[in-house]
């Protein structure tokens, strides 16, 4: 517990240091992230429609990394939308992934670990499954989106006679840049995170396509390229949001000027 007080500390060191008063609500914005998604499982428990909880933890999830850290403006706006948007798509195409792949459940790696406990929760794990996938999306796809809005308004601020065409195409190349550095972020994470599991699936002498066929391999892979899936249809859909409310408002203030 004192280690992990201590890396705290650091943490919040750093980020008020480096990021200033921005640095301390992302730090508080961490909490706030956990409480959300900890009341989700909490309620994932004594509620039937899982689904619909989970998507409301990560549209919380949205509302708290946009608007409590970087505030009501262009691009957040346009992000929230985008990831709305963007989750929308992606849910119903994870139900078929689901279905057709069948990843619910545990894998028979991990029969030890649970036969000490009973599996009468009452709760759909195909379901669990899905929301699984679509909280492991929410992340990167808020982050993609994010920095793209981000981009777009700069470039704007500074070239306000850009074209709709031209401030969407530049949209779409920034994203462009960025979507393989955040494919390979969730690929490593997965790494990372199962390191031990492919050590596991070596001692056990697994050729390749036992690992490919294994349920626990299979879903986190699932998973990965879900996310990846998501990171590239938000990028269009960013672009092309950013560039509507821009150029909104620019017309707007345009008008007022004229009054």
């Amino acid at each position: 517990m004192n280690i992990i007080m201590l890396l705290a500390a650091i943490l919040f060191v750093l980020m008020s240091s480096i990021g200033g008063k921005k640095g301390i609500t992302s730090f508080l914005a961490l909490f706030l992230n956990f409480g959300v998604i900890f009341f989700n499982i909490i309620l994932m428990k004594d509620l039937k429609s899982i689904i619909t909880i989970t998507l409301i933890a990560c549209l919380l999830i949205s509302l708290i990394n946009l608007f409590y850290i970087n505030r009501l403006n262009h691009k957040t706006l346009s992000t929230f939308i985008s990831v709305v948007i963007t989750l929308a798509i992606l849910i119903s195409f994870i139900f078929i992934i689901e279905h057709q792949a069948m990843i619910q459940g545990f894998g028979e790696e991990e029969e030890d670990e649970i036969s000490g406990f009973s599996l009468y929760v009452g709760i759909d794990f195909g379901k669990v499954a899905i929301c699984t996938i679509i909280m492991g999306t929410i992340g990167a796809i808020i982050d993609i989106s994010l920095s793209i809005a981000s981009s777009m308004n700069e470039l704007f601020v500074h070239s306000p006679l850009m074209s709709k065409k031209s401030l969407f195409q530049s949209g779409v190349k920034i994203g462009k840049d960025i979507l393989g550095t955040t494919t390979n972020t969730l690929y490593f994470a997965f790494i990372g995170g199962y390191l031990t599991l492919i050590i596991w699936f070596k001692k056990l002498s697994y050729s390749f396509g036992d690992i490919i066929n294994s349920k626990v391999f299979s879903s986190e892979v699932i998973s990965i390229l879900s996310g990846g899936i998501g990171v590239a249809i938000i990028i269009p859909i960013t672009a092309w949001i950013t560039t509507f409310i821009l150029f909104r408002n620019k017309s707007e203030s345009h008008s007022d000027l004229q009054s």
